[in-house]
């Protein structure tokens, strides 16, 4: 391998190995928690609910804890991990090496990405295992996964950037991204809500992303297909550029 590789593969085995020396955390209590919405929400609303759009409720909301699962460890693990390096000063070490800004973006970013795969996977297999969990569109929801996952570990690089504390990193977390995914059809569909709140929620970009990971599952969805994919590939691309900006400017990384 060329030193650029090995310097690339260093920064991403880094950020891999941070989260592994505590997996209880990082791994263990994102599937407890999964484990207990499926639970909860399958046995008390399912019995009452039964079916959404001709799908059992319980069926019907696990694409969503899985992208949920991807969602929130990307996006907690880029933003913290950016977060301590700055607290810590580390991040002048790596600012002083050869490793471009490219390669510093993508280092942090596959941190957050791996880390959710990770975990969306593991809830997938224990999901699978608890109840028939078909796959219709296969090819259509690896590429969705990537997509989404490679944009909240963005966004947790960007909440990373701009965090003056570790407050500002939960904050985000707690106050922007948690009602985000909570109001964007996890546990019901749009089509159940009055208005004004149905177009409000349409207005949720997070949406549109579960629409598309449910169509991949179940073959439904609400949304235009093919906008909403346009759609996420346009605004991961956006974030990505705006991300590469500001590590070449150093934006809030150096003392």
């Amino acid at each position: 391998m060329s030193p650029d590789q090995i310097r690339f593969l260093s920064l991403v085995r880094r950020e891999v190995n941070r989260f592994m020396k505590i997996k209880r955390q990082t791994l263990g209590a994102p599937l407890l928690e999964t484990f207990l919405y499926i639970s909860v929400f399958g046995a008390a609303l399912g019995s009452r609910i039964d079916k959404l759009h001709g799908v059992d409720y319980v069926v019907y909301i696990i694409p969503g804890l899985i992208m949920m699962a991807w969602v929130t460890n990307a996006f907690a693990n880029s933003s913290s991990s950016l977060m301590q390096q700055k607290f810590q000063r580390s991040i002048d070490d790596q600012l002083s090496s050869p490793a471009s800004p490219m390669e510093l973006l993508l280092g942090f970013s596959l941190g957050g990405f791996l880390r959710g795969g990770i975990v969306a996977i593991v809830t997938f297999i224990v999901s699978s295992l608890l109840v028939d969990l078909p796959v219709r569109h296969p090819g259509l929801l690896i590429v969705t996964f990537i997509l989404i996952g490679f944009f909240f570990s963005q966004l947790g690089v960007l909440i990373g950037l701009r965090a003056e504390q570790f407050d500002d990193v939960a904050f985000a977390q707690t106050f922007i991204l948690q009602p985000l995914i909570f109001l964007g059809g996890i546990f019901y569909s749009i089509t159940l809500l009055p208005e004004p709140f149905r177009t409000l929620s349409q207005l949720n970009p997070i949406y549109y992303m579960i629409s598309l990971v449910r169509y991949g599952f179940l073959g439904f969805s609400s949304t235009n297909i093919a906008l909403s994919f346009l759609f996420l590939t346009i605004v991961t691309g956006v974030l990505f550029a705006f991300n590469y900006r500001l590590f070449k400017r150093g934006y809030k990384l150096r003392a």
